[in-house]
Protein backbone atom coordinates (compact mmCIF):
# COMPACT_ATOMS: atom_id res chain seq x y z
CA UNK A 1 0.00 0.00 0.00
CA UNK A 2 1.60 3.49 -0.97
CA UNK A 3 1.01 6.77 0.99
CA UNK A 4 0.83 10.17 -0.35
CA UNK A 5 3.84 11.09 0.02
CA UNK A 6 4.81 8.38 -2.58
CA UNK A 7 2.77 9.50 -5.20
CA UNK A 8 4.02 13.28 -4.87
CA UNK A 9 7.39 12.57 -5.86
CA UNK A 10 6.14 10.13 -8.71
CA UNK A 11 4.03 13.24 -9.81
CA UNK A 12 7.02 16.12 -9.03
CA UNK A 13 9.19 13.22 -11.39
CA UNK A 14 6.92 13.48 -14.13
CA UNK A 15 6.73 17.01 -13.64
CA UNK A 16 10.75 17.76 -14.11
CA UNK A 17 10.52 15.59 -17.08
CA UNK A 18 8.22 17.33 -18.88
CA UNK A 19 9.79 20.58 -17.88
CA UNK A 20 13.16 19.39 -19.48
CA UNK A 21 11.07 18.06 -22.65
CA UNK A 22 9.95 21.49 -22.84
CA UNK A 23 13.44 23.20 -22.76
CA UNK A 24 14.58 20.68 -25.07
CA UNK A 25 11.98 21.35 -27.76
CA UNK A 26 12.60 25.21 -26.87
CA UNK A 27 16.31 25.00 -28.02
CA UNK A 28 15.45 22.73 -30.80
CA UNK A 29 13.17 25.93 -31.97
CA UNK A 30 15.26 28.34 -31.70
CA UNK A 31 18.10 26.27 -33.61
CA UNK A 32 15.95 25.49 -36.40
CA UNK A 33 14.86 29.42 -36.66
CA UNK A 34 18.56 30.59 -36.72
CA UNK A 35 19.12 27.92 -39.46
CA UNK A 36 16.49 29.08 -41.22
CA UNK A 37 17.56 32.86 -41.15
CA UNK A 38 20.71 31.69 -42.05
CA UNK A 39 20.00 29.97 -45.17
CA UNK A 40 17.15 33.19 -46.10
CA UNK A 41 20.32 35.55 -45.92
CA UNK A 42 22.36 33.25 -47.77
CA UNK A 43 19.98 33.69 -50.76
CA UNK A 44 20.40 37.24 -50.25
CA UNK A 45 23.52 37.38 -50.63
CA UNK A 46 23.35 35.56 -54.00
CA UNK A 47 20.06 37.49 -54.84
CA UNK A 48 21.70 40.74 -54.38
CA UNK A 49 24.90 39.74 -56.24
CA UNK A 50 22.86 38.45 -59.64
CA UNK A 51 21.05 42.03 -59.38
CA UNK A 52 24.41 44.22 -58.97
CA UNK A 53 26.19 42.29 -61.61
CA UNK A 54 22.63 42.75 -64.05
CA UNK A 55 22.98 46.32 -63.58
CA UNK A 56 26.78 46.80 -64.33
CA UNK A 57 25.91 44.32 -66.91
CA UNK A 58 23.28 46.84 -68.45
CA UNK A 59 25.39 49.72 -67.39
CA UNK A 60 28.67 48.86 -68.82
CA UNK A 61 26.33 47.29 -72.42
CA UNK A 62 25.64 51.26 -72.72
CA UNK A 63 27.36 53.06 -75.53
CA UNK A 64 30.35 54.92 -74.55
CA UNK A 65 29.93 58.49 -73.40
CA UNK A 66 26.07 57.80 -72.75
CA UNK A 67 26.24 54.92 -69.93
CA UNK A 68 23.50 54.96 -67.92
CA UNK A 69 21.27 52.76 -65.69
CA UNK A 70 18.56 50.60 -66.32
CA UNK A 71 15.10 53.14 -65.23
CA UNK A 72 13.45 49.43 -63.78
CA UNK A 73 14.59 46.06 -62.76
CA UNK A 74 12.63 44.79 -65.36
CA UNK A 75 14.77 46.49 -68.03
CA UNK A 76 17.07 43.84 -66.90
CA UNK A 77 14.79 41.11 -68.24
CA UNK A 78 14.50 42.69 -71.30
CA UNK A 79 16.53 45.29 -72.19
CA UNK A 80 15.10 47.47 -75.37
CA UNK A 81 17.98 49.50 -76.01
CA UNK A 82 18.96 46.71 -78.60
CA UNK A 83 17.19 45.42 -81.68
CA UNK A 84 17.61 42.27 -80.49
CA UNK A 85 16.16 40.68 -76.71
CA UNK A 86 18.87 41.16 -74.47
CA UNK A 87 19.19 39.97 -71.20
CA UNK A 88 21.05 41.17 -68.07
CA UNK A 89 19.19 38.76 -65.82
CA UNK A 90 18.02 35.50 -66.01
CA UNK A 91 14.75 36.06 -64.08
CA UNK A 92 13.08 38.56 -61.35
CA UNK A 93 13.82 37.71 -58.02
CA UNK A 94 12.09 37.90 -54.82
CA UNK A 95 12.89 39.21 -51.62
CA UNK A 96 14.49 36.05 -49.68
CA UNK A 97 13.62 37.70 -46.06
CA UNK A 98 10.24 39.44 -47.09
CA UNK A 99 8.73 37.04 -50.18
CA UNK A 100 7.89 40.69 -51.91
CA UNK A 101 9.96 42.72 -54.02
CA UNK A 102 13.15 43.81 -53.07
CA UNK A 103 13.64 47.69 -52.53
CA UNK A 104 15.58 49.85 -55.04
CA UNK A 105 18.13 52.25 -54.88
CA UNK A 106 18.32 55.03 -56.87
CA UNK A 107 21.16 56.85 -58.65
CA UNK A 108 21.69 60.47 -58.08
CA UNK A 109 21.50 60.85 -61.88
CA UNK A 110 18.07 58.62 -62.43
CA UNK A 111 17.39 54.91 -62.83
CA UNK A 112 18.26 51.82 -60.45
CA UNK A 113 21.83 51.46 -59.23
CA UNK A 114 21.22 48.53 -56.58
CA UNK A 115 19.03 46.77 -54.29
CA UNK A 116 18.30 45.84 -50.70
CA UNK A 117 15.94 43.39 -48.53
CA UNK A 118 13.19 45.51 -46.69
CA UNK A 119 13.50 43.42 -43.75
CA UNK A 120 14.88 44.98 -40.56
CA UNK A 121 15.86 42.15 -39.27
CA UNK A 122 19.10 41.56 -36.77
CA UNK A 123 21.21 39.51 -39.02
CA UNK A 124 22.81 36.00 -38.08
CA UNK A 125 25.80 36.73 -40.16
CA UNK A 126 28.20 39.59 -38.94
CA UNK A 127 31.61 39.01 -40.50
CA UNK A 128 33.42 36.99 -43.22
CA UNK A 129 32.15 38.17 -45.95
CA UNK A 130 33.47 37.97 -49.22
CA UNK A 131 35.26 40.76 -50.83
CA UNK A 132 32.82 42.64 -52.72
CA UNK A 133 30.28 42.86 -49.80
CA UNK A 134 32.85 43.62 -47.20
CA UNK A 135 31.36 46.66 -46.55
CA UNK A 136 28.47 44.60 -44.78
CA UNK A 137 30.66 43.35 -42.01
CA UNK A 138 29.15 44.68 -38.67
CA UNK A 139 25.52 46.34 -39.87
CA UNK A 140 23.43 46.34 -37.50
CA UNK A 141 20.45 45.52 -39.89
CA UNK A 142 19.85 43.03 -42.93
CA UNK A 143 18.45 46.42 -44.81
CA UNK A 144 21.77 48.08 -44.39
CA UNK A 145 23.43 44.99 -47.34
CA UNK A 146 22.97 47.42 -50.37
CA UNK A 147 24.16 45.70 -53.41
CA UNK A 148 25.03 48.95 -55.45
CA UNK A 149 26.73 48.93 -58.70
CA UNK A 150 29.94 51.59 -58.87
CA UNK A 151 31.54 51.60 -62.25
CA UNK A 152 34.92 51.42 -62.24
CA UNK A 153 36.57 54.85 -62.00
CA UNK A 154 39.38 55.61 -64.36
CA UNK A 155 42.88 55.82 -63.07
CA UNK A 156 43.99 59.74 -63.26
CA UNK A 157 46.96 61.30 -64.82
CA UNK A 158 48.59 59.57 -68.12
CA UNK A 159 49.33 56.18 -68.37
CA UNK A 160 52.87 55.05 -67.81
CA UNK A 161 54.97 53.91 -70.90
CA UNK A 162 56.15 49.91 -70.45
Amino acid sequence: MRTGREEGFTYLGLLLIVAAMGGGFAAYGELASRSMQREKEAELLFVGEEYRRAIGSYYESSPAGHKRYPKSLEALLKDDRFAFNRRHLRKPYRDPLTGGELATIEAPEGGIMGVRTRSDAVPVKSGNFAQAQAEFEGAPRVSDWQFIYSPPTSPSGPVAAR
